[in-house]
C-alpha cells in the first residue's frame, strides 16, 4: 500500500489540527475544516489568524451540512483566481473559486492521478492512435486535462452544468481543446454505453458518497459502485488503464482494492492513500486511490 504526495509547487500545507487546515493555494492561504486533522496545530491562533486570506465558517445548525460562508481579506478572491501545476509535459492553469461547501475547485492531492493518467495515456497515444479516456463525476476537470494534454479524446461526465462550464475554462485557459463535455448522471450514461459497445482505454472514476444527477438521480456510493464498476469493466479495453478515487471517511485503500479486483481481475494494482504533510511533519490523508493498468 502506498502513500503518495504530489510535487505541487502553488500549493502548500502550512499547517493542520484542531479540525482545521490552514492552506497556501497560489498567492493566497485558505483556513478551512478538515474532520481528519484530529490531533493539535502546531502554530498557535494568531500566526493562523494572521496567515489566512480566506476563512471558512460553517453556517450554524448545519448539522451534518457543509454549507456555510467565506470571509475574505481581499474581496477580489471571492471572484476567483489561477493556480498552475507542470510535470513534465504537463502544464495546467486552473481557476480556483471558493464555494459555499467550502471547496475552491481543486482537490490538490489529485495531482498525483493527473501525473499518473498523463504517462498512461501518452503510452497510449505512443503506439500511433489517439487514447480514448473516460472521467466520470469528473468535477472542475483536472484529470480530464492531464489525459488531453497527453492527446486523448477525453470524455468529460459530470451532472452539474456549472461545474463542466468551469471545467471548460479551465481546459480554454490551459490551451487545450476538443474535450466532449456531457451534463448527465454518471451511471445511467455508462449503462448506454455498455449497451452502444464502447469501449475506452482509459477511466477515471471519483465518485462523492452522495450525489444528485441531472435530472435528480440518487447516487449511494455503497449502493452503487458495484453496478458501476461492473458497467466501467465492461468498458474498458483488454490493455486500458482504470484509476478510482474514494473520499468517504471510513472507507480504506483496501476497500478500494478489493472492488476493482472483483470487476477487473488481473492487472498491475496500485492503492493507497493521497496526503499532504505539513510544515511540521504531520501527514494529512485525503482521500484513498486505487489504480490498475491491464
Amino acid at each position: 500500500m502506498d502513500i503518495l504526495t504530489p510535487d505541487f509547487a502553488a500549493y502548500e500545507l502550512l499547517d493542520s489540527g484542531g479540525s482545521e487546515k490552514l492552506e497556501r493555494f497560489g498567492r493566497y492561504v485558505l483556513r478551512r475544516p478538515e474532520p481528519q486533522a484530529v490531533w493539535g496545530k502546531s502554530l498557535g491562533e494568531a500566526e493562523w489568524e494572521r496567515l489566512a486570506d480566506g476563512t471558512f465558517t460553517r453556517l450554524s445548525g448545519a448539522g451534518g451540512d457543509e454549507r456555510g460562508r467565506w470571509s475574505f481579506r481581499d474581496a477580489r478572491m471571492a471572484q476567483g483566481w489561477p493556480i498552475e501545476y507542470s510535470r513534465g509535459g504537463l502544464h495546467l492553469r486552473l481557476r480556483l473559486v471558493p464555494t459555499s461547501f467550502k471547496h475552491v475547485g481543486l482537490f490538490p492531492e489529485q495531482a498525483a492521478n493527473w501525473d499518473y493518467i498523463y504517462d498512461r495515456t501518452a503510452r497510449i497515444t505512443a503506439r500511433g492512435t489517439a487514447a480514448e479516456v473516460l472521467n466520470l463525476f469528473a468535477y472542475t476537470g483536472g484529470a480530464s486535462l492531464a489525459a488531453c494534454a497527453a492527446g486523448a479524446r477525453v470524455t468529460h461526465v459530470d451532472s452539474v452544468r456549472q461545474v463542466v462550464s468551469w471545467a471548460r475554462g479551465n481546459m480554454e485557459a490551459s490551451g487545450l481543446k476538443d474535450i466532449r463535455w456531457v451534463v448527465e448522471d454518471a451511471l445511467k450514461y455508462v449503462r448506454r454505453e455498455v449497451r452502444r459497445g464502447r469501449r475506452y482505454d482509459g477511466i477515471i472514476l471519483d465518485p462523492p458518497a452522495y450525489g444528485r444527477g441531472a435530472a435528480g438521480e440518487k447516487w449511494v456510493l455503497e449502493e452503487n459502485i458495484r453496478e458501476m464498476l461492473e458497467c466501467c469493466s465492461a468498458l474498458l479495453d483488454s490493455r486500458g488503464f482504470v484509476v478510482l478515487n474514494l473520499y468517504s471517511m471510513g472507507l480504506s485503500p483496501v476497500v478500494a482494492h478489493t472492488a476493482l479486483t472483483q470487476c477487473f481481475g488481473a492487472g498491475e494494482y496500485e492503492y493507497g492513500e493521497l496526503c499532504f504533510a505539513d510544515a511540521a511533519g504531520k501527514r494529512l490523508p485525503l482521500g484513498t486511490f486505487c489504480r490498475m493498468q491491464r
